[in-house]
């Protein structure tokens, strides 16, 4: 478990005095995990990271060591989206080891993209152990700050039934939460009635909120939500959605229970147990 120790992160002195000695790097590929043969994070020395490296302080471990990533020197190429080194890491990585890896990720790739100021357009330095940047324009002087993008994603019942939606880029058969990004302006109950309105045409209420999980991909935090719904009708938007459906609660537990074995219901295949979406269908199983 790291110790994000927001204490240290201003002062420059006790971040070089981590750095020094028993510092620790994390081995990054770009932004995709290193992990070694037993399934861990890979951690190397600080220096690893070369000379002229961008260093991130992720926080300190339990043996009082310093913890670092470093930004990319290249800003990375490719979508969003996890890729198949992240899906194994989610899969294998105990949750501690899970959740400084999606750390470590959406700093330094927030960095990568980043180093230019948004306002006046100079350069920009890392500053307060990697949780700012800050402008060189002395004119500007604009400090600039991690994001994090709320995403609301949500179940909806009906009847008894579930309603849960497919994307293009879902594997073959399986069946999730819809979900969207959170609007300027919006709460989070207005955000999910717009966005099951919007994806599948059901208007819905009584929002409630289930739980939450970092989703670093690239910088989003996933609000779990239940809704109901008076009325069934679905209307999809081919845009957002190859499907949407209702399933029965019997369809629900039986794909939740193929995930288990590692395929899929006879009607549905169900999100993978790392996804707050599987959170979600547990959860209104388990209310009964």
């Amino acid at each position: 478990m790291i110790d994000r120790a927001d204490h240290i992160r201003n002062d420059p002195q006790a971040i070089a005095a981590l750095m020094s000695g028993d510092g620790r790097l994390l081995r990054l590929d770009g932004l995709d995990p290193v992990l070694t043969v037993d399934n861990q994070l890979d951690w190397g020395t600080i220096a690893d990271a070369g000379p002229d490296a961008e260093l991130v302080f992720l926080g300190i471990d339990e043996s009082g060591r310093g913890c670092f990533a470093a930004v990319p020197p290249v800003t990375p190429t490719g979508g969003p989206h996890a890729g198949p080194a992240s899906w194994n890491a989610m899969s294998v990585l105990a949750p501690p080891e899970l959740a400084a890896y999606g750390g470590a990720r959406a700093l330094v790739g927030w960095h990568a993209r980043h180093r230019f100021c948004a306002v006046c357009g100079h350069p920009t330095v890392l500053a307060k152990g990697g949780w700012q940047r800050s402008c060189t324009n002395l004119s500007c002087a604009s400090e600039h700050f991690p994001r994090v993008d709320p995403v609301t994603i949500m179940t909806v019942e009906h009847g008894g039934k579930l309603l849960l939606g497919r994307q293009p880029r879902f594997p073959a058969g399986r069946y999730s939460a819809l979900a969207g990004f959170v609007e300027p302006g919006e709460t989070v109950e207005e955000a999910v009635a717009r966005e099951v309105f919007e994806e599948a045409g059901v208007r819905v209420r009584d929002v409630v909120y289930v739980a939450s999980q970092p989703w670093p991909f690239p910088s989003s935090l996933m609000i779990a939500c239940h809704a109901v719904a008076d009325n069934g009708a679905i209307t999809i938007d081919a845009t957002e959605l190859d499907d949407a459906r209702w399933f029965t609660r019997d369809e629900v537990a039986d794909a939740m229970d193929a995930v288990k074995t590692g395929g899929q219901g006879h009607a549905f295949g169900a999100p993978p147990p790392y996804a707050v979406a599987h959170v979600l269908l547990r959860w209104w199983l388990d209310r009964g």
